[in-house]
């Protein structure tokens, strides 16, 4: 009799096994279990998982029998979900004018947005994350949209010329935008042919970015053309941004590989939630909790028509705190521009601080640029490998920064 309770014993212990492995299975969710377009369906998807498991498994196999999922919309991401990319490739539709993912606390018409907190976008295996074939508009907001490449501030749009339709970029065309995020994760991407900035960060705090590939040039080829597309940037940090980690990035951008950027304080429309922006939040200055700070930056190998990393701010706001180790560029004006001047009113002496940066390689026209009253900064281990004499240029008087510290930087000599 014992034995035989045993041997059920084990028959229910096994019963268990399996049934435990079954709801495993049946938790996994991905838009192949829902109806619609592939948009429709992977918001469906994310929308399921947010009120349960918290996590959306796009995978490399369409149920529509392609291996791409296209998107003619932005994929809207709340709070506390994770969107795991398996293998797939995700690319922006020809009718598409919007992002790939979004935060699901801004947009058009949001202007008080709520913060978000705890969106991971985490890659497994080879993940492509890739433009439209015929995008509609690139470019930043300033930029108009043209058919034919000309002079001037203009980029590539199949827009060009349409009546009714808005003729100059904005934050639509912006790959990855995230704004009011608290927790951010974003690792193991590839990313190709952005419509503009690849990811753009406003206001958004304890951000992780590592190993990630811009492939992002300055031409692409429509209908058998080549076409020109400005402000292609890799990584973006606008109004607000800190305690980010960015880490193993390389590839190609067209513009700024990564930029820290905040602007535009004294321009016309600076409310958040309208289309006459590159920010989809308002570029009012808030205080300090605008200011950009803490942000570490490692293990970067890039090449860019401008720079590997810019830091720009204005006569308000600060970014300070930056920590950079380990930097290789080539192409374009210099490897680190500091205070770069052109976009609102210059930056006041010493709002631009604490910028400490060791082991940079680049060539150009300098491996450093300083072009604003910068205070209490360090530039250590460098190598200029380009064809100019001076390893740093000043685009300023040297008497209004603060505290500068050069040492081991040296010139290849070819």
């Amino acid at each position: 009799m014992a034995k035989i309770n045993f041997i059920q014993l084990i028959i229910v212990f096994i019963f268990f096994i399996l049934a435990s492995g079954s709801k495993q299975n049946t938790t996994r969710i991905t838009p192949n279990q829902f109806e619609g377009n592939d948009t429709e369906r992977i918001q469906a998807a994310v929308n399921k998982a947010a009120c349960t498991t918290g996590k959306v498994v796009i995978p490399a196999n369409n149920s529509n029998g392609t291996h791409i999922w296209l998107l003619d919309s932005a994929v809207l991401l709340p709070s506390n979900i994770t969107v795991i990319l398996e293998n797939c490739t995700v690319q922006l539709s020809d009718s598409c004018r919007d992002n790939m993912f979004r935060s699901d606390n801004v947009g058009l018409g949001v202007t008080d947005p709520e913060w978000n907190r705890n969106i991971s976008i985490i890659g497994i295996g080879d993940v492509l994350l890739i433009g439209a074939v015929n995008p509609r508009a690139t470019g930043d907001g300033a930029r108009t949209l043209v058919s034919e490449n000309q002079p001037g501030r203009v980029s590539y749009g199949s827009d060009a010329g349409r009546e009714g339709i808005k003729q100059k970029g904005d934050w639509r065309n912006i790959m990855i935008l995230m704004a009011y995020v608290d927790g951010f994760k974003l690792k193991n991407v590839n990313i190709k042919n952005a419509h503009a900035w690849a990811v753009s960060f406003e206001r958004t705090r304890n951000a992780e970015i590592s190993d990630i590939t811009f492939d992002c040039p300055s031409a692409q080829l429509v209908n058998g053309k080549e076409v020109f597309i400005r402000n292609r940037d890799g990584i973006d940090l606008r109004h607000g941004c800190k305690n980010f980690r960015i880490n193993n990035v390389s590839g190609t951008t067209e513009d700024d590989f990564i930029a820290l950027s905040t602007l535009g304080l004294d321009s016309e429309d600076i409310e958040g939630g309208t289309l006459n922006s590159t920010m989809v939040t308002s570029r009012k200055w808030g205080g300090t909790e605008d200011d950009t700070e803490n942000i570490y930056i490692t293990n970067i190998v890039c090449k860019s028509l401008t720079r590997a990393i810019a830091i720009r701010a204005n006569d308000t706001a600060s970014i300070n705190n930056v920590y950079i180790n380990g930097v290789i560029f080539e192409q374009g004006y210099n490897a680190l521009l500091v205070g770069g001047k052109g976009y609102g009113k210059d930056s006041q002496p010493g709002k631009i601080n604490n910028i400490h940066a060791m082991n940079i390689i680049g060539d150009g026209r300098s491996l450093i640029q300083i072009e604003e009253a910068i205070a209490d900064c360090s530039f250590m281990n460098g190598l200029y490998r380009g064809n100019e004499n001076q390893i740093v240029i000043y685009n300023i008087d040297k008497i209004k920064t603060e505290n500068i510290i050069f040492q081991n930087l040296e010139k290849l000599n070819k």
